[in-house]
């Protein structure tokens, strides 16, 4: 079967139906097919691909790592395509409402600075911001879009990808008149560090020693729950805090905060995505233009 033969967008399609529904019966009753035909079909999804994307050797249908990459792909990729025909179908003017969940630290510093040219753009949109680190359930809180770091993990949601910023250890030059600055990874324990309150996804720092990317067990001398008032207490003198980089560029080209370890620092880069329901039929415009707008401005 040649390349222009072949239907990936549903091949895209069943797969997902099988991975959602739970099995290929299932999926076959949703899609209008036979489960023999189902079988087929991600069979030679398989073979052309190369790699097992379904587990068939227990009665619940268990997903491969390369098959849940190929699921979360696939889902963002239809989004996108149905997000292209709604646009080349779709004049409806960007209008209402649109509720927005991020963090205070993405709100302040690279949020807010845009919203200006994106009212211009669209003076008939009006916006209702939440500020918050925690992970939300956005229908729970009636949000159109949250705006979050790190991989998707709902297959309910569709996630964007806004772009990456590095971490920086920073602390005020005040601090680091009565404290000192630490030199080497063990200067560390002898610093009042700034931790999250909620869980995190690495328990720790990550940084570079001897080529290697070691994990750094921080026991914070302070938590907090969200990452600008972990900021403001690094400005105030408080301790040592670990931060995406956009959050304290401005403070650190003014002077207010200092780079502490940089040698140590191992490049690692944390992604922001802004999460929507995509499954429940087509995107309301205001919806639209603000994804469009946020992927095309927002620079980390």
């Amino acid at each position: 079967m040649g390349h222009q033969d072949i239907n990936r967008s549903g091949e895209m399609e069943v797969f997902v139906s099988v991975v959602e529904r739970g099995g290929f019966s299932a999926a076959a009753a949703v899609r209008r097919m036979t489960p023999s035909a189902v079988s087929k079909l991600v069979a030679r999804l398989e073979a052309r691909l190369g790699v097992r994307l379904v587990n068939r050797s227990t009665r619940r249908l268990q997903l491969t790592p390369e098959g849940c990459a190929f699921y979360e792909r696939s889902i963002a990729i239809l989004a996108d395509i149905a997000e292209a025909e709604r646009q080349a179908s779709s004049g409806e003017e960007a209008a209402g409402r649109i509720r927005i969940n991020t963090s205070g630290s993405f709100g302040n510093h690279v949020l807010a600075p845009l919203l200006p040219a994106f009212m211009a753009l669209h003076p008939a949109v009006t916006l209702d911001i939440a500020h918050t680190d925690k992970v939300i359930d956005l229908m729970e809180e009636r949000a159109d879009v949250a705006i979050r770091a790190g991989p998707l993990k709902s297959s309910r949601l569709i996630a964007r990808k806004l772009g990456a910023t590095g971490k920086i250890i920073v602390a005020s030059p005040e601090y680091l008149r009565r404290h000192g600055e630490p030199r080497t990874l063990a200067d560390l324990r002898r610093h009042c560090r700034i931790g999250f309150s909620y869980a995190r996804a690495i328990e720790g720092w990550p940084m570079r020693e001897s080529g290697e990317t070691v994990t750094i067990p921080i026991t914070p001398g302070i938590q907090v729950g969200d990452g600008e008032a972990m900021r403001h207490l690094a400005l105030s003198g408080a301790g040592l805090a670990r931060l995406a980089a956009f959050t304290v560029r401005a403070d650190i080209e003014a002077g207010r905060l200092v780079p502490v370890l940089e040698e140590a620092n191992p490049g690692d880069l944390e992604e922001f995505y802004a999460l929507y329901m995509g499954q429940g039929g087509p995107l309301p415009a205001r919806v639209r233009a603000l994804l469009d707008f946020l992927a095309s401005h927002v620079r980390l």
